[in-house]
């Protein structure tokens, strides 16, 4: 007998919604946009209520396309967008906008939150100690983490800090909606940085932490293990999905949780990279360890008992949405990508010695720091916009491999077979790409877009006993396995040299500019 989870992926450019079968087909999957809201500030917010409209659509057109009727979808699982901030009033409902993982107006707060009367990067060296030793790793400077969120409403908004009772993540708001309760996941709340997570199956708020962070628990919801079912799908909530009431509704875990387990790499070492809109490289441990100065840590993960090695490059697709609409302003947004592959492909690897930064809002890991920009450098009279396309996909590789040095070092194991998976690995110029910089054979999953839901649906499934977790791997195809060109290795060493020595010689510059702006 064949099993089917609705499966839903709140991602930042709109929800993913499909029926996940425990085959591991994704079934009829929709996708509907929804607004994002940019203030020259730093500020990055969105509509709950325009997320829960979308859903709603898409999880309509999913029941009426799929082969299979609404009764018998067996559970929802939700995943989404991770370090993002929905304050919930007394009512159950926001009191205003979500900020999400992109808003950085929290920055001239965090000083303060890590700093003390001694300092080492910034970091009271006695607060760091209790933040890695409990947490795993310890807030960025950056203002980007939930802790940023709600301290920049602290200060900035005291309205709406004053009328929420309770902070909730993306994931958890949807969460919310489908139950009408109030939950996180042990993974979900990492970021907020007031957990003990020493062990993985047990994750509590601490005291001191919540101190610190001038939080008191009541503020932040209560903790399940992102394996468990929060509750029963509500009548309200039913109706809007065309769903049965009553089935339940995992607690579920954010999406870089669900990419490692919907490309398969859910066994130890076992690595995915996902490139959508950001970026990251992650695989499960069987430890808690920090690399606080390169923002790499394990968290708890999903997978029960298991941490996931975590880190997150801030712009990746992003980059070629941004080049792709200024170079083809009248292209459709759906097919941008394709047309900068066709223009990339008449330049040839090395990109004529021209190198992007693909820092368009800042950057996470392995470089911590809000201030960097983005930039072509080494342009020519002979510079055409095939080498500047080229670069952008070359640029956001070389971020990558720079990011992999670090996760290599953290794990202490050679990092290789790499399943890519998001919208970045529908392009088989750009698989290339990364096998060539990183010198690593890359594996390209299909239907990559839909991984976030394929993770969800597999979360739920092996959750509620359909499938085995070993029986993962299996489930997941791979669309082709691609060799790095030992031809390109010389240029692309090259091209990542000067892409660090770049990054050396202008992050100055970057931080005096930010002060300008």
């Amino acid at each position: 007998m064949t099993d089917y989870v609705l499966a839903i992926d709140l991602g930042t450019s709109g929800p993913k919604v499909a029926l996940v079968s425990s085959r591991g087909e994704v079934v009829s999957p929709h996708f509907e946009p929804v607004g994002l809201h940019l203030s020259p500030d730093g500020g990055a917010e969105q509509d709950p209520a325009e997320w829960w409209q979308a859903i709603g659509r898409a999880t309509r057109r999913v029941l009426e396309e799929a082969p299979v009727p609404p009764t018998e979808v067996a559970a929802v699982s939700c995943t989404g967008q991770w370090s993002g901030t929905v304050p919930i009033g007394e009512d159950g409902h926001p009191v205003a906008n979500a900020i999400i993982w992109m808003d950085h107006r929290g920055a001239p707060y965090m000083p303060e939150l890590i700093g003390g009367p001694v300092r080492y990067q910034g970091y009271d060296p006695r607060k760091v100690i209790r933040w890695v030793r409990l947490t795993g790793g310890a807030p960025t400077r950056s203002g980007k983490d939930p802790i940023g969120h709600i301290l920049y409403l602290r200060h900035e908004r005291p309205d709406v800090y004053a009328a929420t009772t309770v902070f909730l993540e993306p994931k958890d708001y949807i969460n919310l909606r489908l139950t009408g309760k109030v939950a996180a996941s042990f993974d979900s709340i990492a970021l907020h940085w007031v957990t003990d997570n020493r062990d993985p199956n047990a994750v509590t708020y601490d005291s001191q932490l919540l101190a610190i962070a001038g939080l008191e628990a009541g503020q932040l919801p209560p903790l399940l293990p992102a394996t468990e079912v929060l509750g029963g799908l509500e009548d309200d909530a039913a109706e809007s999905l065309g769903v049965p009431a009553g089935i339940p509704v995992l607690t579920g875990t954010p999406d870089l949780h669900t990419a490692a387990i919907g490309s398969g790499a859910v066994s130890d070492l076992a690595t995915h990279l996902y490139v959508g809109t950001s970026s990251w490289l992650a695989c499960h441990v069987p430890y808690k360890k920090t690399d606080i100065t390169h923002s790499i840590g394990s968290l708890p993960a999903a997978v029960p008992g298991r941490y996931l090695v975590t880190n997150e490059q801030e712009t990746a697709g992003a980059c070629l949405d941004w080049f792709g609409g200024a170079l083809f302003p009248d292209v459709a947004e759906s097919e941008i990508y394709e047309r900068l592959a066709q223009t990339a492909l008449e330049a040839l690897p090395g990109s004529g010695g021209v190198i992007f930064t693909p820092w368009l809002f800042g950057e996470r890991t392995p470089a911590d720091d809000s201030s960097l920009r983005a930039g072509f450098f080494n342009q020519s009279l002979e510079t055409g916009r095939e080498h500047m396309a080229r670069a952008v996909f070359e640029g956001v590789a070389y971020n990558t491999r720079w990011l992999h040095h670090y996760v290599e070092r953290f794990t202490k194991a050679r990092l290789d077979n790499i399943t890519m998976v998001g919208g970045g690995a529908r392009s088989d110029l750009w698989a290339q790409i990364f096998a060539d910089v990183l010198d690593r054979t890359i594996q390209q999953a299909a239907e990559p877009i839909w991984v976030n839901v394929r993770g969800a649906g597999l979360l739920a499934l092996a959750s509620l006993g359909r499938i085995d977790w070993l029986d993962i791997p299996d489930l997941v195809p791979i669309a082709h396995s691609i060799r790095p060109d030992p031809a390109h290795r010389a240029v692309h060493d090259r091209g990542y040299e000067t892409f660090l020595e770049i990054h050396q010689a202008n992050r100055r510059i970057y931080k005096r500019l930010d002060r300008s702006r």
